[in-house]
């Protein structure tokens, strides 16, 4: 990491000398009337932005049961009426990501040039909606492979490009939470797709003559077409082409950034493509692509939920019934542990507690196969997503400027951690079941190997902090400019 150390601060530096935002101006809320003014148009300005990014929530929900559903279809006669054999059903799981990964920061740059997510992210949801709806269709393994393929290919514009979009308005204070709530999405998916797919698949089986898994295809798809057509109208763009804000709440929104990363590039980096240079060269992205990669596979039980529930003896409907508990709750953890992260200002040790929390987890389902304490195991397992969010968060601190760099940053990291879902695919083969130790015993190592790498990253962190702290004080300078979080 050290040999990059120089050229990063050299970055950081030759930003902080292009800023147009003055912080030693004597009075720099006069323009929104003073401190208590301005205090009070932020929290008007804050409320608006969280209304309309609520919707996101919305789609995660959607886009993760659209991605998962084929492992709740596998429980109803998928693998049986697609005649799949082998290690087929683990390739259909893993070719999504081949699409998702490819597309990520391509998509991510697109954005960032068009700076229109209110209509880039809904045309893709509406697209993705469509496949998943004609995954029902499918006969054999080929068109189940080609629909999961280009699912994965159009999917692959969401969460990168969500994250990103949270990142152009929230500070980083604020972000972890605004992230927790948004990866809430994803963790309320496998709670609320487990109780819709129960409903789906006990009570959609022959309708029409079609077979329950086809149904469930059917619904969900048809549902993100819906909402994706909402969004179109409720999402919004960035802070400098946003048509709902007033003037005053333009300025503001814009000022916000400038004042949270100590330069104010947001209007002139939009269209710049030398982002994509200036974060493949930046070591810090390798690391953490790394370690949320290693993170990845260990998580990678998620879509192997059911099968997992199914392990503690009863029918499919109950199976289903009782992936919800485990998410619910983490739902609520996340929620918690990323508030407090944003509060107390710190990352690593909510990473590492959480993370080490769902140690535990896959180490009493090694030991032991009492239902009982199996069952609370899974719970343990869940929330490490509620570390896995904030990582996302640290992720969205580490690169604040410029916003062209930021954006292919996120979704490159993102991409990269794909490969551990791909990967993760394979780690739970029938035949290791019902124990499943083997895929327990890599999920601890892959785990394990996350706190480790994110624990040296804040070692680095903390020796680039130190650096910024000599330049400044070399410099004279009596504002304490931009810090990386640990």
């Amino acid at each position: 990491m050290s040999s990059s150390l120089h050229s990063n601060e050299k970055d950081l530096e030759q930003e902080q000398n292009g800023q147009t935002y003055d912080p030693h101006a004597e009075d720099p809320d006069a323009e929104f009337g003073g401190t208590e003014a301005r205090r009070k148009l932020e929290r008007r300005l804050l409320w608006k932005v969280d209304a309309r990014m609520s919707i996101l929530v919305v789609i995660y929900i959607l886009n993760y049961i659209d991605r998962n559903n084929a492992g709740a279809a596998r429980l109803r006669g998928f693998e049986t009426d697609l005649n799949l054999k082998d290690q087929e059903f683990a390739t259909l799981l893993s070719i999504l990501y081949v699409g998702y990964i490819i597309m990520q920061v391509p998509s991510n740059m697109f954005l960032n040039w068009m700076g229109k997510p209110s209509l880039y992210l809904p045309c893709c949801i509406i697209i993705w909606g469509v496949i998943s709806v004609l995954t029902g269709i499918t006969t054999n393994f080929v068109g189940a492979l080609l629909t999961r393929f280009f699912l994965g290919f159009v999917e692959a514009a969401f969460f990168p490009g969500a994250l990103f979009l949270l990142s152009k308005w929230y500070k980083r204070n604020e972000l972890g939470l605004r992230t927790a709530i948004l990866y809430c999405g994803n963790i309320i998916s496998n709670a609320f797709g487990a109780l819709m797919a129960s409903g789906i698949l006990s009570g959609m089986q022959g309708k029409l003559g079609h077979a329950a898994w086809r149904w469930l295809f059917y619904i969900e798809g048809a549902l993100t077409i819906a909402v994706a057509v909402f969004a179109i109208f409720i999402l919004p763009d960035f802070p400098t082409n946003s048509k709902w804000l007033s003037p005053e709440e333009r300025a503001l929104a814009i000022r916000r950034m400038e004042e949270d990363a100590g330069v104010g590039d947001e209007e002139q980096t939009e269209g710049s493509t030398s982002g994509f240079w200036l974060a493949v060269t930046d070591i810090k992205v390798w690391w953490l692509a790394l370690a949320l990669t290693s993170e990845v596979v260990a998580l990678s039980f998620n879509a192997y939920f059911p099968t997992l529930s199914a392990t503690l003896g009863y029918n499919t409907t109950v199976s289903l019934l009782l992936c919800a508990p485990p998410f619910v709750f983490t739902a609520i953890a996340a929620a918690y542990v990323s508030h407090h992260s944003d509060k107390v200002g710190e990352r690593f040790y909510h990473i590492a507690g959480s993370f080490g929390f769902g140690i535990l987890g896959f180490i009493i389902s090694i030991s032991t196969m009492n239902t009982a304490a199996r069952y609370v195991s899974l719970f343990l397992m869940a929330q490490s997503y509620a570390g896995f969010i904030v990582l996302f968060a640290w992720m969205s601190n580490t690169f604040p400027r410029p916003p062209s760099k930021r954006a292919v940053a996120l979704a490159l990291m993102n991409a990269f951690s794909q490969l551990g879902n791909i990967a993760g695919s394979y780690v739970w083969p029938k035949n290791w079941g019902p124990t499943y130790r083997y895929s327990y015993g890599i999920c601890i190592a892959t785990s394990g190997l996350a706190i480790i790498m994110c624990w040296i990253f804040k070692q680095y962190l903390i020796s680039l902090n130190k650096k910024l702290d000599e330049e400044e004080e070399e410099k004279g300078m009596k504002v304490k400019g931009f810090r990386y979080m640990l």
